[in-house]
């Protein structure tokens, strides 16, 4: 299959970027760490809904739409996910302050000095995470000395609390949901600094994509399903959404610059392998040639330290060909901060991505003889 021929016809779309970033900010303010997605769920829901993209949901929340194609099969999904980072209440202690451990993988370095929501059963309530030496007036040099660590963080309610009875009258308990504020701040130079933008500048992208094929009046060659999902941040993510005849997945996340990083802020990265292993060679080479086809600026990466839906998928026994298209990201689990550029880029590669014909039609079969198998040694697409 050669080149110039696999991506006849596709047409590089104009995105909506204004439509991204204010999907972004609405979700921003949702609180949706990971086991506390519902409202998060809602808010796409009617996204979708406005956009006349038909979905149906998982019985825990998580979404699966519709863009219908010419042909059903070989179909192709993308997906990020609504789930982010937070805590969990671990303990009331006597003076009634809160220890709390991790919901997903962060460190407590970057919980310090967050202002957060108890999220308790029987209303909300304010504070923030300190460490429990917070007071040089008081500690002195042990303040810096303190080791890092959630065992070494705890939650300072600000209502009136002076013993763990004060606390549980205001209806917290051991387990309620943490939500950490995002605290978003978007620059006049294109900047969006924020918690959370894992994974939620993906969920405004696949949104962005989809708008982009509706409004150019653009209907796939396959069918293409835009999954978003609840439990990411805590490893199970894609395992349980996918059609049963989905030969292709891509995921949408984070790539983070850094030192030994090839990931920028700008454009699209598109890694080739993360923790988990190796993407799809031919799949992740579609993608790459598509990029330098159409003038969409990228660069690729190898994550060590990194797995997301798609390895969930392919653990869960889908046979499936998987590959990562990632938003550039500074400090992520952190202080993030992004650009739109490089929001604007990977809804414009997803969007040509929805326009392109399968790897292979074999792939419409889970076995199948070796003809029509595709050639490493060949274009890759």
């Amino acid at each position: 299959m050669e080149l110039s021929k696999s991506f006849h016809g596709m047409t590089k779309l104009g995105v909506d970027l204004d439509y991204m970033v204010a999907t972004l900010t609405d979700l921003l303010a949702i609180p949706s760490p990971a086991g506390y997605t519902d409202e998060a769920v809602r808010y796409t829901a009617d996204r979708l809904e406005k956009l006349g993209i038909p979905f149906e949901l998982t019985r825990r929340g998580a979404i699966r739409a519709d863009l219908e194609g010419v042909r059903h099969s070989p179909d192709r999904a993308v997906v990020a996910h609504l789930d982010t980072l937070g805590a969990m209440v671990k303990e009331i202690k006597p003076d009634g302050r809160l220890r709390i451990v991790p919901v997903g993988t962060w460190s407590s370095r970057f919980a310090e000095g967050a202002r957060v929501t108890v999220l308790s059963e029987r209303n909300w309530v304010r504070g923030a995470i300190l460490p429990i030496k917070a007071s040089g007036h008081t500690y002195g040099k042990e303040i810096d000395e303190l080791p890092i660590s959630w065992e070494n963080v705890e939650v300072r309610v600000d209502e009136r609390i002076l013993n763990a009875g004060d606390a549980a009258a205001l209806g917290i308990q051991v387990g309620d949901f943490i939500a950490i504020d995002p605290q978003p701040e978007f620059t006049q130079s294109g900047f969006i600094a924020s918690r959370h933008l894992d994974d939620k500048v993906g969920v405004a992208c696949v949104l962005g994509a989809a708008k982009a094929m509706l409004d150019a009046g653009i209907t796939p060659p396959v069918d293409c399903h835009l999954l978003f999902t609840i439990s990411e941040e805590v490893g199970s993510g894609a395992s349980g959404i996918l059609h049963g005849d989905v030969a292709e997945l891509i995921a949408i996340d984070n790539a983070t610059q850094a030192k030994g990083q090839s990931s920028r802020e700008y454009g699209v990265t598109i890694p080739l392998m993360d923790s988990s292993g190796p993407f799809d060679f031919h799949l992740t080479r579609k993608l790459l040639h598509i990029a330098e086809q159409f003038g969409i600026e990228h660069q690729r990466d190898v994550f060590q330290y990194y797995r997301t839906d798609a390895a969930a998928a392919v653990e869960a026994g889908n046979d499936i060909r998987v590959a990562l298209v990632c938003f550039g990201l500074d400090a992520s689990h952190g202080y993030e901060r992004t650009h739109v550029h490089t929001i604007q880029s990977v809804a414009e590669l997803i969007a040509l991505y929805m326009q392109s014909p399968p790897i292979a039609e074999r792939d419409e079969h889970a076995l199948a003889p070796i003809e029509d198998f595709p050639d490493s040694q060949g274009e890759g697409d």
